[in-house]
């Protein structure tokens, strides 16, 4: 059996961990589970711009990929950049294996409101499915309400659902039939050794 991991960079809250893992079982069909947190990632802190290369998180999870793992997702509360971009909510690599997303920007109190759980647990399962969704080869969808919408501000978030479009389900669940495949056949022969 294969596994879409979790791991938090620094202190994740529990419910959100929990309810992250609950929206990915839901949109991918593959079960879920968890790596011990990481310490705090201050080896990606950037002073002059106060915040965290995610490109340095993603190389530092490409050396912890569990065995039995077709994906591995870390959730941080730090906010992230790529040098091209002032902020991003979470980075990818495309058909690889590692993804990351920042909740920082997802919370209510970064833009000067009173914190609202529920709509963070939805931002973060979204933000969490679209990235997922770009490991298993899926680009960014037209569809504004589409779960792999690109979304460069909070409003845009919210505007997306947790599902895929009708083309974009298609293809992750083909991605989801290849990898299943792939797995079988690998633990076939792991089994014949």
């Amino acid at each position: 059996m294969t596994f879409i991991y979790l791991v938090s960079a620094g202190p994740v809250e529990e419910d959100i961990t929990e309810s992250v893992e609950t929206d990915l079982g839901r949109a991918f069909g593959f079960a879920t589970r968890r790596i011990d947190p990481l310490e705090e990632p201050a080896y990606a802190y950037d002073p002059r711009r106060r915040q965290y290369a995610s490109s340095l998180i993603l190389g530092r999870l490409m050396g912890m990929i569990p065995r039995d793992a077709i994906r591995l997702l870390a959730l941080t509360e730090k906010d992230l950049f790529i040098p091209v971009l002032s902020f991003i909510f979470g980075q990818a690599q495309l058909q690889g294996q590692v993804a990351i997303v920042s909740l920082a920007r997802l919370r209510q109190e970064f833009y000067g409101l009173a914190p609202v759980k529920s709509l963070l647990r939805a931002r973060a399962g979204k933000e969490a499915i679209h990235e997922v969704g770009h490991t298993l080869g899926l680009v960014h969808c037209p569809d504004r309400t589409c779960a792999m919408s690109l979304s460069t501000n909070i409003r845009q978030v919210d505007i997306k659902r947790m599902e895929f479009c009708s083309s974009c389900d298609i293809l992750v669940r083909e991605s989801a039939k290849m990898i299943q495949k792939k797995t079988a056949g690998s633990d076939c022969a792991e089994g014949k050794r």
